[in-house]
């Protein structure tokens, strides 16, 4: 199959695909994409398993809270997590090849993610009278936010209490790690398919 890229360097021909953006980031920064919606499901099915790998109850999307736009959590515990609170918690991953993202994201590793973080914390200020929210930021190069990667140390090592295995939460940080790779590749086929997504 022939390739080629146009002069100006905005899109790429092909003879049996369609126009694309010339660095196939389309399905990386468009949120009503297919994949990165599935990837949301998985990372917060991560987190769920997890807890649940800790016996720590938990359940996904609770009905009874919402935030005050009718948005819910990504999951709670059924148990409480620090200071007598339980756990809500809330996944997002930022694609640092968005324009908005590139110039904050060359001056620190994770600055994005952090950022992402608190956006995310000043969403749901108004639960964290009554729960422990933990924002679970994951840049699609790699880092997490902070506060996450403490969130799933202990987590890991709450598993390793479990199991009796110290090797938990290594284990922990590649399964989101390969998550993460593995959903890249998914975006990057889909920048060569048709989708209805604006720009």
């Amino acid at each position: 199959m022939l390739v080629g890229q146009n002069n100006n360097n905005n899109a790429l021909h092909s003879t049996s695909l369609p126009q694309v953006d010339a660095h196939s980031r389309h399905n990386f920064i468009c949120k009503r994409a297919p994949g990165r919606t599935i990837q949301h499901h998985h990372l917060n099915e991560l987190t769920a398993r997890a807890l649940s790998a800790a016996s720590i109850n938990n359940t996904k999307k609770p009905q009874s809270l919402c935030r005050s736009d009718g948005k819910r959590p990504n999951g709670l515990t059924l148990v409480p997590w620090q200071s007598g609170k339980p756990l809500i918690w809330d996944v997002t991953v930022v694609c640092l090849l968005a324009e908005s993202y590139v110039a904050l994201a060359a001056r620190e590793p994770s600055a994005t993610a952090e950022m992402a973080a608190s956006n995310k914390t000043a969403k749901y200020a108004g639960l964290t009278t009554d729960y422990h929210f933990q924002p679970i930021a994951v840049e699609s190069l790699g880092p997490a936010n902070e506060s996450a990667v403490h969130f799933l140390t202990t987590l890991g090592k709450k598993i390793a209490q479990q199991t009796g295995d110290e090797r938990e939460t290594a284990f922990l940080f590649q399964r989101l790690s390969v998550l993460v790779q593995r959903f890249k590749c998914v975006l990057l086929h889909d920048s060569f398919v048709h989708d209805d997504c604006p720009d």
